[in-house]
């Protein structure tokens, strides 16, 4: 700033003698700005050096760090993955998963590794230049009480996220029911986890959203299979029809990965008036449960049908009988001969005389009011007689003689 205001009174012209003042009052100022680097220039130096020097080291250390953390991961995925091999026979772990994981958990560590490093080396250098630190620390204080207040929902998803990850609640392939949404998982990052549901959508699930978290992949599974069979079939029969079938299974790829134990038959699961339910139970791969059910389902009613084993509880099927097949339907026939040839087995009822009331006939009790009661052909004349003694034309004994023959219909009948 000196310097400047030298040139600027060097160029402007002064009262007098303007030339000499102004060479005077510039040499003056280059004597003193001569004088203050000499006095000052090895502070400078020195600061400047001390500013490369924490540079370098905080580069240097913020590599070493975020290498000894690379390293450290990879070891304890190679441990983690003999440790399951050991446990589990030769189990293949996901590398998909494990990859992602520590590629997460890498990334935590080293960003928070660095953040120290370069914070404290950017304090330190601020220190070495002389500059108050205290408005600096204030004025960071209050903005991140701001920062802290705005974005609390996302410091909150990054922190699930990271206890998350650090814990392995679940990992890539994991099938897991989050509450708010659940299926496969895709993808875990630090602030949204992506799963696949059953009809292929995809879930973006924030971390913070989530308050329990059920993984159906660790450990085992089971698969539970009732099986309904009649009340009447031979249950210790149908227990050794269902060992078998198991232990055919097992033996049979590749359901010998995905079983972990022998198939067992845990008993009658309920009992009804026709029925019984027998529970059989299986610990398998995780993930493998429903594909392991699908199959045991499968050959346990394949060696019912062979054994004559009647599983019940399905759709009746149509007998010859009740065939609704028109082509294949019994022929009725109608008439005095059918009804009889169709009627119940039994011993059929006398047939009381036909009453008359006032020369009135009463029909049997048997017979339909809808059916007609016209004469037969043979007894034509007679029912014409009979018809003139009930229009009043007939009344004698001739009238009296054919009065009978007018119900000969129900004799017959």
């Amino acid at each position: 700033m000196s310097w400047s205001w030298s040139m600027i009174a060097a160029a402007s012209p002064g009262p007098g003698d303007p030339g000499d003042v102004t060479l005077d009052h510039a040499q003056r100022s280059a004597t003193n700005a001569a004088n203050y680097v000499q006095v000052h220039w090895a502070n400078w130096v020195e600061a400047a050096l001390r500013i490369i020097l924490i540079l370098a080291i905080a580069i240097v250390l913020r590599a070493m760090v975020r290498r000894m953390i690379t390293q450290l991961i990879a070891r304890m995925n190679r441990t983690a993955e003999s440790r399951a091999s050991a446990a589990l026979g030769g189990l293949l772990v996901n590398a998909e998963r494990r990859r992602q994981r520590s590629e997460a958990i890498g990334s935590v560590l080293r960003s928070v590794a660095s953040f120290l490093i370069l914070g404290t080396a950017a304090l330190t250098v601020l220190s070495v230049l002389q500059i108050n630190l205290a408005p600096l620390l204030a004025s960071a204080g209050v903005a991140g009480v701001a920062v802290g207040f705005g974005a609390r929902n996302l410091v909150t998803d990054f922190l699930s996220g990271v206890f998350m990850i650090l814990e392995d609640q679940y990992g890539v392939g994991d099938t897991i029911d989050a509450g708010v949404a659940s299926g496969t998982v895709i993808e875990v990052g630090l602030r949204v986890t992506k799963l696949r549901g059953d009809n292929g959508e995809i879930w973006y699930v924030r971390n913070g959203e989530v308050k329990r978290i059920g993984n159906l992949s660790q450990g085992w599974a089971t698969a539970m299979v009732d099986i309904q069979v009649g009340y009447g079939e031979d249950l210790d029969r149908a227990r050794d029809v269902i060992t078998s079938a198991a232990e055919q299974m097992a033996k049979e790829e590749p359901w010998d990965e995905a079983l972990w134990e022998p198939v067992q038959v845990l008993g009658l699961e309920t009992v009804s008036a026709d029925s019984v339910v027998i529970r059989a139970q299986a610990k398998t791969m995780p993930g493998r449960a429903t594909g392991v059910a699908r199959e045991l389902r499968w050959r346990i009613k394949r060696a019912f049908d062979e054994e004559g084993i009647t599983i019940a509880g399905g759709s009746a099927t149509a007998s010859d009988a009740t065939s609704t097949d028109p082509a294949q339907a019994p022929v009725v026939e109608t008439g005095p001969a059918s009804a009889a040839a169709v009627s119940v087995p039994a011993a059929p009822a006398p047939v009381p005389a036909p009453e008359t009331t006032g020369g009135t006939s009463v029909p049997h009790p048997s017979t339909p009011p809808h059916v007609s009661q016209a004469p037969h052909p043979s007894q034509a004349p007679e029912a014409s007689g009979a018809s003139g003694k009930d229009g009043g034309d007939g009344e004698g004994p001739e009238g009296d003689e054919k009065r009978p023959g007018r119900h000969s219909l129900f004799r017959r009948r």
